[in-house]
C-alpha cells in the first residue's frame, strides 16, 4: 500500500470531505431514528435543510416551537424534505430562509442559564 492509497479506498460509512482530505461520517439509520424521535417528542417542529459544504454533508436542522433544536446528517436534500413530509413537518431550505430567531433565543437562554449557575448542566440539546 502506497502512502496515499488509504485516501483512494471507499471505506463503508465514510465520505471524503473537502480539500483537506478529511473524512466525515455519513448519515445512518441511527440519525434518522433520532430525528424521528425528536419530532414525535416535541410540538411545533419545523425542518431546515442545510446544503452540503466543504466541511459537512447535507444536514437536517429540526427546531421545536420553543427553539429547542437538533441537527443530524442526512443522505440528501431530497431525503430530508421527504422525511419531513412523511412526519407532517414543514421543511425549508436553510440557505434561502435562514435559521429561525427562536433557535437563537433558545441558545441565548441556555448560555445565560449556564453563566448564572456554572455548576449545573442544562439538558443537552441534541
Amino acid at each position: 500500500m502506497g502512502l496515499f492509497d488509504r485516501f483512494r479506498r471507499g471505506d463503508a460509512g465514510m465520505v471524503r470531505g473537502g480539500p483537506t482530505g478529511s473524512t466525515v461520517r455519513g448519515s445512518d439509520t441511527a440519525d434518522a431514528t433520532y430525528l424521528r424521535d425528536f419530532v414525535l417528542a416535541r410540538r411545533g417542529v419545523e425542518g431546515f435543510v442545510e446544503p452540503r459544504t466543504t466541511v459537512s454533508e447535507v444536514t437536517l436542522l429540526l427546531v421545536a416551537h420553543d427553539g429547542e433544536w437538533t441537527r443530524r446528517r442526512v443522505p440528501s436534500v431530497q431525503w430530508a424534505h421527504d422525511f419531513a413530509n412523511r412526519l407532517g413537518v414543514p421543511s425549508y431550505d436553510a440557505a434561502v430562509v435562514g435559521i429561525p430567531q427562536r433557535m437563537r433565543d433558545f441558545n441565548s437562554r441556555q448560555k445565560a442559564a449556564k453563566k448564572a449557575n456554572p455548576f449545573s448542566q442544562p439538558p443537552p440539546t441534541d
